[in-house]
């Protein structure tokens, strides 16, 4: 069974950092692609950032140039580096992968981490 497990939130000053890391774990050989969704009270889930296995990146357009994401591939780790944090980032993020392989088998189909409270506030 493949498992993601995140941490690192926490409560946060607007302009202050947190940085978030996601492990996977379950027999995974190889995962294609490693990202964060978020969710803010009465909002639905939309995505902050992913990473390829090969270091491709995306990014809502609201993060960038404050939030980095990062992997290690070895670890099945993705990380999310996030700075400059304003009120409108306090949210529930979530990690997920896509296209994991355990052993020689396969899957698309979406593995999601039970999330982590991020609440930017004074």
């Amino acid at each position: 069974q493949v498992q993601l497990v995140e941490s690192g939130g926490g409560l946060v000053q607007p302009g202050g950092s947190l940085r978030l890391s996601c492990a996977a774990s379950g027999g995974i050989s190889s995962i294609n692609t490693m990202g964060w969704y978020r969710q803010a009270p009465g909002d639905e889930r939309e995505l902050v950032a992913t990473a390829s296995r090969v270091g491709s990146t995306l990014y809502e357009d609201s993060v960038k140039g404050r939030f980095t994401i990062s992997r290690d591939n070895a670890k099945n780790t993705v990380y999310l580096q996030m700075s400059k944090l304003t009120p409108e980032d306090t949210a529930v993020y979530y990690c997920y992968a896509t296209g994991v392989t355990r052993g020689s088998v396969f899957s698309a189909m979406p593995y999601w981490g039970n999330g982590t409270l991020v609440t930017v506030s004074f």
